[in-house]
């Protein structure tokens, strides 16, 4: 599921999370995205980071066009959605629990002619891999994905096996713990890690990494 490495202390920020629908215009479109925090929790809900992210999309830092990505840790899939709005094709994963939810809101949002683009899949973190090509992906995305340490080993098994020495991973989190540290450390052993953007007002950081064998040629 979707997992989250900040927690909402504030009345205030909890309310959003119980709205039934949450609606953002992205891409040009209007997307409303169906909540359901008393069923699934922190997966069925729209977290800042993916947000954030998917703003950072809409700007154009990553050439969208023709290109295969895939959304880990989903949860609405905001984020997949307007990265296929924007040209990828994309495949939008979570766990199977969250499948039918995640597949929900996608086809609600999406336009006819768009649908096709966008593909929902089961992806259990270093467990399922074998249902997905090594370095099958363009662009991997992920968002609010960094928060449990027993899932890190996992986590980094995933990207390494779904990345070619071509591909770029954005990752959008909060940085406030020493397991976010942590994780950073641990990304940073296999992949060149670099932070591309900072959101002051939601204190959301987006790092780009890669393979590491790139390095020279970044």
């Amino acid at each position: 599921m979707a997992l989250v490495p900040y927690e909402e202390t504030a009345e205030m920020g909890l309310q959003r999370f119980h709205k039934p629908v949450a609606t953002f215009s992205l891409a040009n479109h209007t997307i409303q995205i169906r909540q359901d925090w008393k069923q699934l929790g922190v997966a069925a809900v729209v977290w800042d980071a993916a947000v954030i992210l998917a703003t950072y999309l809409e700007m154009g830092a990553v050439e969208l066009r023709g290109c295969s990505a895939v959304e880990l840790g989903a949860g609405t899939g905001l984020v997949g959605m307007v990265a296929a709005l924007l040209g990828a094709h994309v495949t939008i994963t979570d766990r199977k629990v969250a499948l039918e939810f995640l597949k929900s809101n996608v086809q609600a949002n999406l336009p006819p002619h768009i649908l096709p683009r966008a593909v929902v899949k089961e992806l259990t973190w270093g467990q399922n891999l074998g249902s997905f090509s090594p370095g099958e992906f363009d662009l991997i995305l992920g968002a609010d994905i960094i928060y449990l340490e027993e899932t890190f080993t996992d986590l980094l098994q995933t990207l390494e096996h779904l990345c070619s020495n071509h591909s770029v991973i954005l990752l959008a989190c909060r940085i406030r713990y020493e397991r976010d540290h942590n994780f950073l450390a641990m990304l940073e052993r296999q992949f060149t890690v670099s932070k591309v953007h900072y959101d002051p007002e939601k204190d959301v950081h987006i790092y780009k990494a890669q393979k590491r064998s790139l390095r020279e040629e970044l």
